[in-house]
C-alpha cells in the first residue's frame, strides 16, 4: 500500500497531511499545520523576510520528521500566492531543497483553484449540480464553478486576509477610510472575476481555509444557523453583521471571539470582508464549510496518477485532456485534424515499448504533444515548432505540472529540421534526466507526423515488426495512396537509427 505526503506552502500557514491508499481510497495517517505568515513580508517589501524563512523551513522540517515516520512513498510540496510575488523565491526554496530534499512548486492560482476543486469534489458529500467554491487563503482567494463534479471556470484574485491585511489595514481597530478603501479594491477585484466566474443556478456554496473555519464557528456561536442536510449554512447576513462587528474590535477583543485565536484575529476583519462582499455582490444565501482543500486536492490526484482503478484516475484523465482539447481550440487547431496524428503516436508508443522503454506516463506527453504540435501557427507559420514549444510551456493545462509542460513542449518542438541537443535553450529546461526519454518520444511523434501527410486521404493502417538489427514499418495505403508518407518515413530512418540503433525499413502491402 502507498502513502503520499502533501504539503501546502501558504501565505499564512504551511500544512500537511499523509494518507495510505487502501482499497483504491485514501486514508488519511497525519495532519500537521503551523502558522508562518510567510506572505506577511512578502505583501509588503517583495521580499520572503529572513524570519518568515526560519519559521516556514522550522515548520517544513517537524513535516519531514512525520513524512519519514510514517514510510511515505512519494512527497508532494506546493506553494502558492506569497512565493508567487516574493522575488527571492527561488533563492528561498533552494534553501528548502537542501535542508529537505523536496522540490516545492510553485502553482498558479488557476492550477491551484483547480487542485482544491479536485480536493473538495472527491470528499465532499452533496457538491452534485452547480456548485461554487469559495477558497479565501491569505495570499489570494481562489473562485470556482462546477458543474456536476467538473470544474467549468475558476479564477485566482489577489483577495488573500494576509495581504489585504497588509496593504490596506494600518490601525487596531481599522478606521473607517481604511474598511472603505478594502472595500472597493474588493468591489473591483470582484467585477473582474465575474467576468468570467458566473454564478448563476448555483444551489451549493462551499468555502474552504482557515478564515471559512474560523467565520463558520464564530457565525454558529453567535446566530443560529441553518441546516442543510448534516452541514451548516452560515448564512450572508451572519457573515456582514459579523464583518461589522470584527472591525469594531481590537485584536485582543478579536481573539476572544469563538473560533477566531490569536493568529487568526490579526487577519479575520479583512478574510470576513472578503466573505461579505463576495457573497453579497453574487447575491449568494450563504456558503457551507468544508475543511477539505489544496493538501486533498494534491492527495487524489497523486491517487489518480499511481492507481488506475481508483474512481479519482477516470476524473483527472478526463479533466487532463479537456485541457488539451481547450488549448487546441484556443489556438485554432481542429481537434479531428491532429487526431490521426495522435492515432498514429499511441500505436507506436505501444509496438515499439521494446525498444523506446519509456516511462508509461510518456504516453500522456507524448499525445499531448501530437494535438498540440501545430499551435505554434496561431501566432506564425514560419518557425511555429517553436511558438508551439514557448505557448505550450507557458499555458494553463490542468493536470499538467510546469515540469510535465515543459516535458510535452520539447516533444512538440523537434519536428522541423532541428534536433533535441543537451545544450539547446529548450533542452536546458528539461531536468537532464529526462533528456533521452523526450529524445525517443520526439522520434515516435516525428514517426506519427509522417504518416499524416496527406491530409485528403484516409488515416493509413500500420504494422510494425521489430527484429533485432531493424524495424519494419509495413504501410497500407489508403484511396489516394501513400507516396508522400513513405517518402517522409524514409527521411526519418537516419535519425531512427541514431536514436534506437536500429534500422527503419518502410514497406506498402
Amino acid at each position: 500500500m502507498q502513502t503520499f505526503a502533501a504539503i501546502d506552502i501558504g501565505s499564512n500557514s504551511c500544512r500537511l497531511k499523509i494518507a495510505r491508499v487502501v482499497q483504491h481510497k485514501l486514508k488519511v495517517l497525519h495532519e500537521d499545520r503551523e502558522v508562518t505568515r510567510l506572505g506577511s513580508s512578502v505583501f509588503e517589501t517583495g521580499l520572503v523576510s529572513p524570519e518568515a524563512m526560519s519559521a516556514t523551513l522550522n515548520a517544513l522540517k517537524r513535516f519531514q520528521r512525520a513524512v519519514q515516520m510514517h514510510g511515505t512513498d512519494r512527497v508532494r510540496a506546493v506553494a502558492t500566492a506569497a512565493m508567487r510575488d516574493a522575488r527571492n523565491a527561488r533563492a528561498f526554496l533552494a534553501w528548502v531543497r537542501d535542508e529537505t530534499g523536496w522540490e516545492v512548486e510553485i502553482i498558479s492560482g488557476l492550477e491551484e483553484g483547480r487542485l482544491i476543486h479536485r480536493g473538495v469534489m472527491s470528499n465532499e458529500p452533496g457538491t452534485s449540480g452547480r456548485c461554487l467554491l469559495i477558497d479565501v487563503g491569505g495570499g489570494s482567494c481562489e473562485i470556482s464553478l462546477s458543474e456536476n463534479k467538473r470544474i467549468k471556470e475558476t479564477m485566482s484574485v489577489p483577495l488573500g486576509a494576509v495581504r489585504l491585511t497588509q496593504e490596506f489595514l494600518h490601525s487596531d481597530p481599522p478606521s473607517q477610510e481604511d474598511i472603505a478603501r478594502l472595500k472597493q479594491f474588493i468591489a473591483r477585484e470582484l467585477r473582474r472575476a465575474e467576468r468570467r466566474v458566473r454564478p448563476t443556478r448555483v444551489q451549493t456554496v462551499i468555502a474552504t481555509s482557515g478564515t471559512a473555519a474560523a467565520l463558520s464557528e464564530a457565525g454558529r456561536a453567535t446566530t443560529k444557523s441553518r441546516t442543510d442536510g448534516l452541514k451548516k449554512i452560515t448564512s450572508t447576513q451572519s457573515i456582514r453583521r459579523l464583518a461589522e462587528k470584527l472591525t469594531k474590535m481590537n485584536n485582543a477583543e478579536r481573539m476572544g471571539v469563538p473560533g477566531i485565536g490569536p493568529r487568526r484575529s490579526e487577519i479575520i476583519v479583512a478574510g470576513a470582508h472578503v466573505f461579505a462582499e463576495l457573497l453579497e455582490a453574487y447575491s449568494l444565501p450563504g456558503f457551507r464549510y468544508s475543511p477539505m482543500g489544496l493538501r486533498d486536492g494534491i492527495l487524489a490526484q497523486m491517487l489518480a496518477e499511481q492507481d488506475p482503478r481508483a474512481l479519482a484516475h477516470r476524473q483527472f484523465e478526463r479533466e487532463r485532456w479537456e485541457a488539451v482539447l481547450e488549448i487546441c481550440r484556443k489556438y485554432g487547431v481542429d481537434p479531428r485534424q491532429a487526431e490521426p496524428v495522435r492515432h498514429h503516436a499511441v500505436q507506436l508508443f505501444h509496438d515499439l515499448n521494446s525498444i523506446h522503454r519509456l516511462p508509461k506516463e510518456y504516453l500522456t506527453w507524448l499525445e499531448a504533444a501530437a494535438m498540440l504540435r501545430d499551435i505554434g501557427k496561431f501566432l506564425n507559420y514560419q518557425g511555429y515548432h517553436r511558438h508551439a514549444q514557448y505557448i505550450i510551456a507557458n499555458s494553463e493545462m490542468f493536470g499538467f505540472t510546469p515540469v510535465q509542460r515543459t516535458i510535452t513542449s520539447a516533444i512538440a518542438r523537434y519536428l522541423g529540421k532541428s534536433r533535441p541537443e543537451s545544450t539547446g535553450r529548450t533542452m536546458r529546461q528539461v531536468p537532464a534526466e529526462e533528456h533521452e526519454h523526450v529524445r525517443r518520444a520526439v522520434v515516435l511523434l516525428r514517426l506519427a507526423v509522417a504518416l499524416n501527410q496527406d491530409r485528403a486521404s484516409d488515416v493509413l493502417r500500420v504494422k510494425v515488426q521489430v527484429y533485432p538489427k531493424q524495424v519494419v514499418l509495413q504501410i497500407y495505403p489508403g484511396p489516394t495512396g501513400a507516396e508522400l508518407e513513405m517518402w517522409s518515413l524514409r527521411k526519418e530512418a537516419a535519425y531512427f537509427k541514431e536514436v534506437f540503433r536500429k534500422d527503419l525499413f518502410v514497406t506498402l502491402v
